[in-house]
């Protein structure tokens, strides 16, 4: 049998819930690999091809854009098209994309393929999830999306140190390329064992929303550009683009009013499990955002550490993340995702306080355990809020949800990075934060993350007022 057959060779008709997990597993690791390796190649690519440093931020630009405009929708085709055949296709073009990556002849092909890497990263990171409720006993829901968790934190914190060991011993093309074998794996894994998709019978299939897709993109496109481009500084260009998001979030609504198959039903945000799971997730994710922009600033100019340590002590994050993934599930199974959500967002907040006030008594150590305190209590939070959206999602719509649970948590990042960096900025006060003294930059350490802890704080009470209403509402019903 050919190494064609093999990758042909028809799904297992009684799929192991281990092997597609591992196939999900993979898929959520490759994307993550997508978004962290390629910013230690920003120089060596910005030597090869004598760009400046403004154009080669369009290699990670290009991937996280397409990530954000597209990730809802493709969510939504693979409820339409079928699951598996979407995100079989969708590890498919990610492999072939990471190919043109490492064998480019130019910068221009090198954008393009990276938008194209970025649209199989999305399809790939909406229907992970999605697959979850189908793959797992609902009972094992928390410990799979604690896995996929560690598994986007493995990526988070191997992307720097693998894609910097590429490039100094095989050079920038290995980044890219290491991620082929890799995805002809996952690609193997997932037609393998995933379950084939089977629509209802007597029902027709619905019709993929085109204006409501293209309208949602834009929309995306253009919120995601004014929080990202300037760098730091917010012009009428920024407005511009805030204006147009504005305006074709406005369309998208009044389409999707009208259309008989929307891309997004407008019902859905009734759900209070959904609209109180995606608002905390853009604030928590907002606030994790900080710890990646303020914290070098702040281990470097505020504490004086060199750039080694500042890495060794970025890194401890994402470790206890990749640790602590699994474990999380796990607690949610045992204690239920309504209960644990709330010990997250309390965590958050208590690792927040700890941030402004611990480093500047106990330097590094205070850092560390601050950084302890707060990661858990995201992991806690991320397994909890994702096991409770997904619980009771109806078949037709994981897909949808799911890729609205990833774009909100991305929007939360794109956020974060600007307006907790530009109240960092703001409470330094100095015209150059490189060249800031040591006190004021703890100074505006100090004010961030109290700002952060107060946006936890915000989501701590929107969870408990829902859970508070969800309890009263249950009562009435049973008094009834």
């Amino acid at each position: 049998m050919t190494a064609a057959d093999t990758l042909l060779a028809p799904a297992a008709p009684a799929p192991s819930v281990r092997w597609v997990l591992a196939s999900l597993s993979l898929s959520m690791l490759l994307s993550s690999l997508g978004t962290s390796s390629a910013n230690v190649a920003l120089p060596a690519l910005a030597d090869a091809f004598a760009a400046s440093f403004q154009a080669v931020q369009w290699v990670v630009l290009a991937y996280l854009l397409a990530i954000t405009t597209l990730i809802v929708s493709v969510g939504r085709l693979g409820d339409i098209v079928g699951r598996r055949r979407l995100l079989v296709a969708g590890i498919a073009l990610f492999t072939a994309a990471s190919v043109l990556c490492g064998l480019t002849p130019s910068f221009a092909v090198l954008v393009a393929a990276r938008a194209v890497q970025g649209i199989g990263a999305a399809i790939m990171m909406a229907l992970t999830m999605a697959f979850v409720g189908e793959a797992v006993p609902k009972e094992k829901t928390g410990s799979a999306m604690g896995l996929l968790g560690t598994m986007s934190a493995v990526g988070t914190a191997l992307g720097p140190s693998l894609g910097g060991a590429l490039v100094t011993g095989l050079g920038w093309r290995a980044i890219f390329l290491v991620n082929v074998p890799l995805g002809l794996v996952a690609l193997f894994l997932a037609h393998r064992h995933l379950a084939e998709d089977r629509m209802p019978e007597g029902r027709e299939r619905p019709r993929f929303d085109v204006p409501g897709t293209l309208l949602l993109a834009l929309s995306l496109g253009a919120y995601a550009l004014a929080m990202t481009v300037g760098r730091g500084s917010f012009g009428l260009l920024n407005v511009a683009l805030l204006a147009g998001a504005g305006l074709g979030l406005g369309l998208f609504l009044l389409v999707e009013a009208r259309v008989a198959s929307p891309l997004i039903r407008l019902a859905l945000f009734r759900e209070r499990t959904l609209s109180v799971g995606l608002s905390t997730n853009a604030l928590v994710s907002t606030v994790m955002m900080a710890t990646l922009v303020v914290g070098p600033f702040y281990l470097s100019r505020g504490l004086g550490l060199d750039a080694a340590l500042v890495g060794l002590v970025m890194s401890i994050g994402p470790v206890i993340s990749a640790f602590g993934g699994v474990v999380a599930g796990r607690i949610v199974d045992r204690l239920g995702a309504g209960a644990i959500v709330v010990a997250g967002l309390a965590a958050m907040a208590a690792g927040c306080i700890a941030l402004a006030a611990l480093p500047g008594l106990a330097g590094v150590a205070g850092y560390i355990a601050a950084i302890a305190m707060l990661t858990p209590g995201y992991q806690l939070f991320q397994a909890a809020n994702n096991t409770a959206v997904m619980a009771d999602v109806g078949l037709d719509r994981r897909g949808v949800v799911s890729g609205l649970l990833n774009l909100s948590r991305n929007l939360g990042l794109v956020t974060g990075a600007s307006v907790m960096g530009a109240i960092f900025a703001a409470a330094v006060a100095a015209s150059d934060i490189a060249k800031a003294a040591p006190e004021a930059v703890a100074g505006g350490m100090q004010v961030t993350f109290a700002v952060a802890g107060l946006l936890t704080a915000i989501a701590l009470t929107i969870t408990v007022a829902s859970r508070a209403r969800g309890g009263t509402a249950a009562r009435a019903r049973n008094a009834s």
